[in-house]
């Protein structure tokens, strides 16, 4: 028996599934390279990012991209570290690719992710199946490693960890393996935090805050419009905090909206991980005023309660509500996404009804709810009064099945409006795809009643609501007639 992160790791035996649900979806075409990868992506859309990054370097290295990890040479697991229930997906996804390791062609198991870069001396003591640990600094010789393990084949020797440091500097991110469809893509703008969230365990393997350097990042947008992309994703730990740490450079967030809107090809900006301060009234301004902007902002607020806000070490209610109505006031038609923890150490029932009355009364247009997760290192970890799991579990669902009301009634409001939908796919003949009003993944979906082709943005009619979705119609004369 042994732990990792608090997890135990025992029972392998439950992990002999199948990890090609999870592995690459996009097969590429074998031509004489002597060596193949395939990667089981976890994690958020930082850890995508990362993950197509890296394949885009060993496909450019030659080396083969597979979507059957059973005929791969090395299989690569990248983990996320986040929470207690991504650290045990990870593991899990380790030790199933420990089970092909036994009785496939593959010969080697190398980890990457924020778990390897948080637990890498764990990872190689207690999981000798694992070839190499490899964090952050280490994906630049990554290649490298890959040959030298799938070349040695199954010969075992003692697990080889790199990891380095957690601040890292970028490196061009556009030669990447796309993992998503072509048309909508996460793009980075900055890696890092500097905040000191109690709970928060991510500036200790993710690093410092640091901004994307300008030219990476417009090219980067240019290259994925010029590939297809017509949705960008911005992503960071602190998005709105794009630029703050440009010395000689007043270019902000604001600017490089108005830069990236200037693409051709792009039609949605979306802006994700947006935290509860930077928001300028240039950013405002910029929000409002362009049209590629969806007027959707996704902005984590963890809690209400000022006793529970301050043990987390986050801005207080009173600025936050300051903002929140701030933001409606200035942009027209904004809809919000956010998420809120549970059960945080020393969160009274009264600071939970405080929490429940504000998303009654706010009426997020999507939301998020989990319990508190202890994580090792962090101040929350060792707080005193720690909230029963049955009582995290209660509030959580609560505060679920509430936010569940207001979303199926704002989709019964769209009945009979039209609304721009991006297609996603196709399924059983008919297009699928998302509103504006909703993030890939994440959010809700609309079924629209036409075949339409993915990456194609259409206006359609509500005809009916399930739910949180939406059925339309985008036939032009229902689109543009008289609604019944």
């Amino acid at each position: 028996m042994a732990f990792i992160g608090g997890l135990c790791i025992q029972g392998r035996d439950r992990a002999s599934s199948s990890l090609s649900s999870r592995s690459v979806r996009r097969s590429v075409e074998v031509t004489e390279k002597p060596v193949s990868v395939s990667l089981v992506p976890l994690g958020c859309p930082k850890n995508t990012v990362d993950a197509e990054v890296m394949l885009g370097d060993l496909e450019q290295q030659g080396i083969s991209v597979l979507d059957d990890e059973s005929s791969a040479d090395v299989i690569i697991v990248n983990t996320c570290g986040f929470i207690e229930d991504a650290k045990r997906e990870s593991i899990e996804a380790i030790l199933a690719a420990a089970e092909l390791k036994q009785g496939s062609t593959t010969k080697g198991i190398v980890v990457t992710g924020c778990l390897a870069q948080r637990y890498a001396s764990q990872l190689a003591e207690e999981l000798p199946e694992v070839d190499a640990v490899v964090g952050f600094e280490g994906y630049k010789s990554l290649g490298e490693k890959v040959r030298k393990i799938a070349l040695n084949g199954k010969k075992k020797s003692r697990s080889t960890v790199e990891v380095g440091k957690a601040t890292v500097p970028f490196r061009p991110e556009w030669g990447r393996r796309r993992l998503a469809p072509r048309h909508t893509a996460y793009m980075r703008v900055a890696e890092g935090c500097d905040h000191a969230c109690s709970f928060c365990a991510i500036p200790s393997f993710r690093g410092k805050f640091r901004s994307k350097p300008w030219d990476q990042v417009v090219e980067e947008a240019r290259l994925l419009a010029a590939k297809g992309a017509v949705e960008l994703n911005l992503i960071a730990e602190d998005t709105n905090q794009y630029g703050i740490d440009f010395k000689e450079d007043n270019r902000r967030l604001s600017d490089l909206l108005y830069e990236l809107a200037d693409i051709e090809g792009i039609q949605w900006i979306r802006l994700l991980y947006c935290y509860p301060s930077y928001f300028t009234d240039e950013l405002i301004d910029a929000i409002a005023n362009i049209d590629k902007v969806v007027k959707y902002i996704d902005i984590p607020l963890q809690h209400i309660s000022d006793p529970v806000l301050k043990r987390m070490n986050r801005p207080g209610a009173k600025h936050t509500k300051r903002l929140l109505n701030r933001l409606r006031d200035r942009i027209p038609e904004v809809e919000f996404r956010s998420t809120f923890i549970t059960g945080f150490p020393g969160e009274t029932q009264r600071d939970h009804e405080e929490l429940v009355n504000f998303v009654k009364d706010f009426r997020f247009h999507r939301g998020g709810f989990f319990t508190y997760s202890e994580e090792d290192g962090t101040p929350a970890a060792v707080l005193d009064r720690q909230i029963p799991e049955e009582i995290k579990t209660a509030r959580r669902d609560e505060l679920t099945s509430i936010q569940q009301d207001i979303q199926a009634e704002f989709a019964e409001e769209k009945i009979g409006k039209v609304i721009d939908v991006l297609v996603d796919r196709i399924e059983d003949g008919r297009a699928v795809g998302r509103a504006r009003f909703d993030a890939p993944e994440i959010d809700c979906i609309v079924h629209l009643l036409q075949d339409i082709p993915p990456g194609l943005v259409v206006k359609a009619r509500v005809v009916e609501s399930d739910l949180f979705d939406l059925l339309a119609d985008a036939n032009p004369q229902v689109v543009n007639g008289d609604y019944v």
